[in-house]
């Protein structure tokens, strides 16, 4: 048997030692594996001496299994000699992976709990041209008042909750290309809608949360909350309801901390994240 293969390929009884009696297991994969958790946000870039002290591994092995990654495209070169980085393979599964998670089935559940325990509306977003379409509505069994909305109902980007938390998300460059072409497509009305629309985005940016006080549902009051998604993809959360019941101080006060904690969740199990609201 080659001196290489005994490199990669721990005997048995090896095995059921070094892995507490695990002999179900294929210890090069195993090992090929623990390269690839090596790598983090905080140490993107390592180096074979780096792996090796890592994972204990013998830096004639790591040498083997790195170059078997690189050639397989799960690691890639980096700019500095002897480094290496995650490569487009790991991607490519880990898209696949994204990519079976539903993220209205995900949601779901906290969405309809919050609908019941505060008795407000619930929704889900996602932008298509200058409206935001929802993807996921819930509402109470029981509520007074509500805004009619269900999968597929529309609301604008610029006088709605949902709209105005998700242009806050956006980078400024495509942020203001869509506020120009808002611009163009409102005409006279524009400069009326404008300066609410502006303050809202700030206060998003800053606090996290949103509000539409009548602006889109003349009775209605909401508040919303961005969400982007793994792909990068932004969508937002919004809660709501009567204006008579949800006030602006209930809905900075309770429902703005109830949604982001739900969009936080969200974004834990889908592999997004929540804008984190600056300081300033």
């Amino acid at each position: 048997m080659s001196t290489d293969k005994n490199d990669l390929t721990i005997s048995a009884a090896e095995t059921a030692d070094a892995r507490g009696e695990r002999s179900d297991t294929v210890s090069a994969l195993e090992r090929g594996i623990s390269v690839l958790r090596c790598f983090s946000e905080e140490q993107p870039v390592l180096g074979h001496a780096d792996v090796a002290r890592m994972t204990g591994i013998p830096r004639p092995t790591v040498n083997r299994l790195v170059a078997t990654l690189l050639s397989m495209g799960m690691l890639k070169p980096a700019q500095a000699a002897d480094r290496f980085m995650l490569g487009p393979g790991v991607v490519s599964l880990a898209r696949v992976f994204l990519g079976s998670l539903d993220v209205r089935a995900v949601a779901r559940p906290s969405m309809q709990a919050m609908a019941e325990e505060m008795g407000a509306s619930v929704y889900l977003a996602v932008r298509d041209g200058m409206e935001m379409v929802l993807i996921e509505a819930c509402r109470p069994r029981s509520s007074m008042l509500s805004a009619r909305l269900d999968v597929g109902s529309r609301a604008p980007l610029a006088n709605s909750a949902l709209g105005r938390a998700y242009l806050s998300a956006l980078p400024e460059a495509q942020r203001n290309q869509l506020v120009d072409s808002m611009r163009l497509l409102r005409g006279p009305e524009w400069s009326g809608i404008e300066p609410a629309m502006n303050r809202a985005i700030g206060e998003s940016k800053r606090l996290g949360f949103c509000l539409s006080l009548g602006e889109f549902h003349r009775e209605i009051n909401s508040v919303s909350v961005p969400l982007i998604g793994p792909d990068g993809e932004v969508m937002a959360l919004n809660g709501g309801g009567a204006a008579f019941v949800f006030t602006e101080e209930r809905l900075r006060n309770e429902l703005a901390p109830r949604l982001h904690d739900i969009a936080l969740t969200i974004a834990r199990d889908i592999g997004g994240h929540v804008p984190t609201p600056s300081s300033g």
